[in-house]
């Protein structure tokens, strides 16, 4: 892997998390940052799967109820998994203003506090937790490369990481069929309309009101990968490290393997491997 990108490259397994995803580092920090008495009428989200599983697990170590709403179209290993930590899944229509509005109704039936996917500061702090284990093993990287869709990871990545080394350089990976935050950054402005095409599921949003002002400010630069890119890199990381990474894992490792980022001047480079669910009765490579 080294070879193949020039650079000396660590990986951030977050496929060893508990529920095979960063989501969980977030998660457990906003439902134990919760009141006795909001905790009491339970929590809701919605989400594609791995925060659904995430805040599920959460909800179920703190023994409250947990309201899930998931797209239709949510891989069926998220689903099973969500509904095992004893969460109730509402299903919705694929788009976020389904999401929104039906996560609402959950809402006003039963008075659950809202656990936003990404915007959401105690969730942001929470994924910022893997930077700092990430920099305390290896304090001399150059670089971070992580996955964005809402951006929360890499908005909690990018804050610890440049609190404890200001110089490090913060390299968001996004699928060129979900490009939102590459010409939100280009433009200088939140594009939160566009159609995603890509075969990361997990990276389908768009950035939030408080995630677009920290990848505005801290992230330094936005790189895309094609689809062929991301199955490559994830066959590679099969193949050579004997590791099951989901396609949005497999972005970041793309970026890292890229043409573009080959030529980038740095020695070290931490990359997230932010999570390691896929559905594998539908995978086709």
């Amino acid at each position: 892997m080294d070879e193949r990108s020039g650079k000396q490259l660590f990986f951030k397994c977050e496929i060893f998390q508990k529920v095979g995803a960063f989501k969980f580092r977030g998660a457990c920090n906003a439902v134990f940052q919760l009141t006795e008495e909001d905790a009491k009428k339970g929590v809701v989200t919605h989400s594609s799967g791995n925060h659904a599983q995430a805040l599920a697990l959460a909800a179920k170590m703190r023994g409250i109820p947990a309201h899930i709403v998931m797209p239709s179209n949510a891989p069926q290993v998220k689903k099973n998994a969500t509904k095992g930590y004893g969460a109730e899944i509402v299903e919705c229509e694929p788009n976020l203003a389904s999401r929104e509005t039906t996560s609402q109704k959950v809402i006003d039936q039963t008075g659950a506090t809202m656990i936003h996917p990404f915007n959401n500061a105690w969730i942001i702090a929470g994924q910022g937790t893997m930077a700092l284990e990430l920099l305390e093993e290896v304090p001399d990287l150059d670089a971070i490369i992580a996955p964005i869709g809402g951006g929360g990871m890499i908005s909690g990545v990018a804050i610890a990481a440049k609190g404890i080394k200001p110089s490090i350089r913060i390299i968001a990976a996004e699928p060129k069929g979900a490009d939102d935050a590459h010409r939100s950054k280009s433009g200088g402005v939140l594009i939160t309309t566009h159609v995603p095409n890509t075969v990361a599921d997990g990276l389908l949003t768009t950035m939030g009101t408080l995630t677009w002002p920290i990848v505005r400010d801290l992230v330094d630069e936005v790189i895309t990968v094609e689809e062929d890119e991301i199955k490559a890199a994830m066959r590679l990381v099969f193949e050579r490290m004997k590791l099951v990474i989901e396609p949005s894992a497999g972005v970041g490792v793309a970026v890292a393997l890229s043409a573009a980022f080959k030529n980038a001047d740095y020695k070290k480079v931490g990359i997230v491997l932010c999570g390691g669910n896929i559905d594998l009765d539908k995978w086709t490579w």
